[in-house]
């Protein structure tokens, strides 16, 4: 017997009315916020960062592959992963859907992670994916964006992330990391120390008169309209329904 709360059709229209109302405010609300991140001013970008890509060596600039705008998808890959990040994963499971009319509505999306081509490349197979991805490592871009740390770094503490210097998950030390880091770690093929010292986010980029710049950059939580599976979840009839981590790999389910 369910315990949830049962009703007529005319209750449950009633309800439903009313939350009609909380959901039109939300969106409202929503596209205000959208037009808030168009206003950002733009910061020019006059590092010369490089990018090994399927094509080859590249530039900044290479990545928007002639169109005007660039989205950049952060993904969680060390040099030192044998397998990208789960949650990672899980979000770029919905790139190839849609990379395609983006593209068609002059904007690139493209993922970018610290990991070797070679790796990210075998990976991407793995998974299916036919979305861009091109490795930063060699460069200072993925510190830049702050979604890369060294060991140096993760020594001392304090790392800024999500645009605060400390209190954010992924600055707990490896020894005390909480049971996300260590999962995944595992899930990942490398320690909880390496894993931790990749952080997820997504940045913006525009192209006008041979100049690009950054206009936007989200991290954490900011993430989690770009992440298909939970937009459906939140409508499901129980919702996230989580008591602890259960995604994985696509591939790592029980075929059912």
């Amino acid at each position: 017997m369910t315990i949830h709360t049962t009703g007529t059709r005319e209750q449950w229209l009633t309800a439903r009315l009313e939350l009609l109302e909380a959901e039109k405010d939300l969106t409202r609300r929503s596209d205000e916020l959208a037009r808030r991140r168009q206003a950002l001013p733009w910061v020019r970008v006059d590092k010369a960062y490089r990018f090994e890509t399927e094509e080859g060596a590249a530039s900044l600039v290479d990545l928007f592959r002639g169109r005007s705008q660039l989205l950049v998808y952060h993904f969680m890959f060390g040099p030192d992963y044998a397998a990208g990040c789960p949650s990672c994963s899980a979000i770029a499971d919905g790139f190839n859907g849609f990379a395609v009319h983006l593209a068609n509505h002059d904007v690139m999306l493209s993922a970018v992670s610290l990991a070797p081509l070679a790796k990210l490349q075998a990976f991407k197979r793995r998974m299916g994916w036919t979305f861009p991805w091109a490795s930063s490592q060699g460069g200072e871009f993925n510190f830049d964006f702050n979604v890369s740390i060294t060991e140096q770094q993760q020594r001392a503490g304090g790392i800024d992330y999500n645009y605060k210097r400390s209190g954010h998950v992924l600055d707990a030390k490896p020894e005390a990391a909480a049971e996300g880091p260590v999962a995944f770690a595992a899930m990942a093929g490398t320690d909880t120390a390496g894993f931790m010292r990749q952080r997820p986010g997504m940045s913006a980029f525009t192209h006008e008169d041979g100049v690009v710049y950054h206009t936007y950059s989200t991290y954490a939580r900011g993430l989690d309209g770009l992440w298909g599976m939970y937009q459906w979840l939140d409508r499901a009839p129980r919702g996230r329904n989580e008591t602890g981590l259960w995604w994985r790999h696509h591939d790592q389910y029980d075929k059912r």
